[in-house]
């Protein structure tokens, strides 16, 4: 059973991130430019000039965020931004969209045209130092997220309905060609974000089902849990233990918003997630 975690309605919830280290929730609201949080001193919320869609931890005091414009380290006590690389600064029509970081410490990030143009998306990496583009001609990028062992990488084009698997080597580098490893499409769902837990099983948030449904890691579906929203987006294991389930949902796309679109909520007792992994600049 969901409950509401924090009732400030986001146009467009995504990004969900568990800083193991401060035992803290981040999330975005995207197109309205702000990274949200909630601290023991109460809700917390960064304005921002331009599009952020996703996060990982750097340390105890610093995030890598991701802009419509650049990578940046990113200061939670002062909320100021230091560039660590451009990320399509030179496009205009696109911004980011769905990001994690991976086992080995890389930084893997989607991008996608403003309107959601067909094909206008890519997936990148940044790896000490290096930013590579890995996937092109992706019209909306999700479901970003690694096997535990850090040797498989999960994503999709949500209009695909599709989830696929990628092998990765032994530095998470891509090797061979993806594979579909979860078919959506009978069933009429929209694959958005997810997150792998401790024993491999992957969760995906499915825009319009207002559900976060779990696979087995050969892909066969075990349960879902519901939400409030109807727009699920992005979930995050967190709490003490790792077994709270945080959903951010938005209200983008429905013509009559309810009270419970937009927010976050989170389920208790839902899995056994593992800790982000750190972000290697």
């Amino acid at each position: 059973m969901s409950r509401i975690y924090d009732d400030r309605a986001c146009f467009l919830g995504e990004g969900a991130l568990w800083h193991p280290l401060r035992n803290q929730l981040f999330w975005f609201d995207i197109i309205n430019k702000r990274l949200m949080s909630q601290s023991s001193a109460g809700p917390l919320v960064w304005q921002f000039d331009e599009i952020h869609s996703a996060a990982g931890w750097v340390d105890a005091d610093r995030l890598l965020i991701a802009s419509e414009t650049g990578l940046w380290v990113f200061d939670i006590a002062t909320g100021s931004r230091r560039l660590v690389t451009a990320l399509e600064a030179d496009r205009p029509d696109t911004r980011c969209n769905d990001g994690r970081a991976d086992p080995m410490g890389g930084f893997w990030i989607g991008t996608m045209g403003k309107s959601a143009e067909a094909g206008a998306g890519s997936i990148y990496r940044y790896y000490r130092g290096e930013l590579r583009k890995l996937v092109a001609g992706l019209s909306i990028p999700n479901a970003i997220c690694f096997a535990p062992d850090g040797r498989t990488a999960y994503y999709t084009c949500t209009l695909t309905g599709q989830i696929l698997r990628l092998g990765l080597d032994t530095q998470g580098w891509p090797v061979g060609q993806a594979e579909v490893h979860i078919d959506l499409r009978a069933e009429g769902l929209n694959p958005d974000g997810a997150v792998t837990d401790a024993e491999g099983n992957l969760w995906n948030a499915q825009w319009g089902a207002g559900r976060v449904a779990c696979y087995r890691p050969d892909g066969s579906f075990a349960h879902a849990v519901s939400v409030g929203g109807v727009h699920s987006s992005c979930p995050a294991f967190g709490g003490a233990d790792l077994t709270t389930l945080f959903v951010t949902t938005a209200q983008e796309g429905l013509d009559a918003p309810t009270s419970g679109d937009g927010l976050v909520y989170s389920v208790t007792g839902a899995g056994q997630g593992r800790p982000e992994p750190q972000v290697v600049i």
